[in-house]
């Protein structure tokens, strides 16, 4: 059975990390290669040519919840993997911490969420988050084809938990995605994340 518990460490978390980050708006994305959970090693370098959306992922974190119970989360990871973007969910939790399980449940936990990305990607160092400054979770980027990251920060602009404010909220991602995949210059390049602490190793 899987066991998903919401903890009380999962409460919101802006800015109480110290992580560093090579990530910048306009500049190259860092490469990097992890292993999904299905055993297969994935390089960002691999998704050159395509746009790629990084989601950071705890499945124990309420605000992750919000976007999965909805079914928000899937169906922007349908609708864009469909035209050929890139999505890559990235869980950075340490051994021991919330969120890190063995790969075989957290592919459970996908099929049961109808997930529609294109890996789920292990980072329990979290050398790949600390690289990309990834503070929360979820935790968005969107990189182009060519490489360059054209946004960073918050899924949207509904800071809760709350299931029914995800139809009113304003999403950054999509409407980054619709005016890169048109292309227009992207006119909300930076937020402010929210939502749980990425449960690196050696935080509370």
């Amino acid at each position: 059975m899987i066991k998903r518990s919401i903890l009380a460490c999962c409460a919101l978390a802006i800015g109480i990390q110290m992580v560093s980050a090579d990530v910048e708006v306009g500049k190259p994305a860092p490469n990097f290669s992890l292993q999904d959970t299905h055993g297969k090693r994935v390089n960002l370098a691999d998704f050159k040519g395509k746009f790629v959306v990084l989601e950071w992922y705890q499945p124990d974190c309420p605000f992750v919840g919000k976007q999965y119970k909805s079914g928000n989360m899937q169906k922007l990871q349908k609708q864009y993997t469909a035209k050929g973007v890139a999505w890559l969910s990235i869980d950075s939790s340490a051994p021991g911490e919330e969120g890190n399980y063995p790969s075989e449940e957290l592919n459970q936990i996908s099929a049961k969420d109808g997930a529609g990305r294109t890996a789920l990607l292990l980072d329990p160092d979290g050398k790949v988050g600390r690289l990309y400054g990834a503070k929360t979770t979820p935790d968005m980027y969107i990189i182009d084809p060519k490489g360059v990251v054209i946004y960073q920060g918050a899924i949207d602009s509904k800071r809760s938990t709350d299931l029914a404010d995800v139809n009113s909220a304003t999403n950054f991602v999509r409407i980054a995605l619709d005016e890169a995949e048109s292309g227009r210059p992207v006119t909300t390049t930076t937020t402010r994340p929210y939502g749980c602490s990425v449960k690196y190793a050696g935080n509370d």
